[in-house]
């Protein structure tokens, strides 16, 4: 029986002398410069598209699996995006992420850990001429993020492997599993629609329905927090996005609150409710909090 590190590492070869190798880039890990050691000047990448290549890779059965891999690009360079406004990011050495799922992200060294600039899927990217173009539909419009790349520091790809959906803590699934099952405890004639309702972000908790068939979107936290009136607030942008869900309200559950998180909160048109896992189980008489 072959070990699968050596089908991994034949499948490896394989991709490398194949049409699959992305422009600029090198192989799990490898970085691409000169001779002397200094990075390869921006080249001159083959024209046509780039997505995110996936290495086949035969498990002990023969099997092929589909491995994801992303690309990370660090290039001085210079971003501009058109679309519903226009931007510039002027010459300057940035991250570049290409994920596998279309996503595009522009990070610099500041800023913490958002992008400066970034695309969601589904994405269309295009290279040549030393350019990546990225574009996207938005409804009538075009979203269009143009990179001109000036030189290439680094250009690496990764396997990813099998994705692991996240894992709440127990606290918070706890409470997603009760609120599931009583959602009218949240203060308000409620009725389930679905747990785990997708968006292009991610998933909020709860999307339920009012007394008048109207959409609201459940985000449950242990502690709520400005970050999770953040949070709720995205994943309304991308909700009301369709105009069937345009008046989907919000609410962000949680078993205490921070105050600027319910001053933001309420500027923001969100309720926030308190609830108590120990009176959702039945183990205490109610006693709810509702703030706005």
């Amino acid at each position: 029986m072959t070990d699968p590190k050596t089908l991994r590492a034949s499948a490896t070869a394989r991709l490398r002398s194949s049409n699959l190798r992305p422009p600029f880039g090198g192989f799990h890990g490898e970085t691409r410069s000169a001779g002397d050691g200094s990075p390869l000047r921006a080249p001159s990448p083959r024209p046509g598209r780039w997505s995110s290549s996936k290495l086949s890779v035969l498990d002990t059965s023969g099997a092929a699996t589909i491995v994801a891999v992303v690309r990370l690009v660090v290039a001085r360079c210079e971003v501009r995006y058109s679309g519903r406004l226009s931007a510039v990011l002027p010459e300057s050495t940035r991250l570049l992420m290409f994920k596998d799922d279309g996503s595009v992200l522009v990070h610099a060294d500041a800023g913490g850990y958002k992008p400066l600039n970034w695309m969601t899927p589904p994405t269309a990217i295009e290279e040549g001429g030393g350019t990546i173009v990225v574009r996207k539909r938005a409804g009538k419009t075009e979203d269009r993020l143009e990179i001109r790349l000036v030189e290439v520091l680094s250009d690496v790809t990764h396997e990813m492997g099998e994705a692991a959906g996240l894992e709440k803590d127990g606290v918070e699934r706890d409470l997603q599993e009760e609120l599931a099952a009583q959602p009218g405890a949240l203060g308000e004639q409620l009725r389930l629609d679905r747990r785990e309702w997708p968006t292009e972000i991610g998933p909020v908790d709860l999307m339920c329905r009012d007394c008048d068939d109207g959409w609201v979107a459940v985000e449950i936290k242990r502690v709520g927090t400005i970050e999770a009136v953040e949070q709720l607030t995205r994943y309304l942008g991308f909700i009301r996005a369709d105009p069937a869900k345009a008046g989907c309200r919000g609410i962000l559950a949680a078993q205490s609150f921070k105050p600027q998180a319910v001053t933001l909160a309420e500027s923001r048109g969100l309720a926030c409710v308190e609830v108590d896992l120990a009176v959702l189980r039945g183990e205490r008489e109610p006693e709810l909090t509702l703030f706005g």
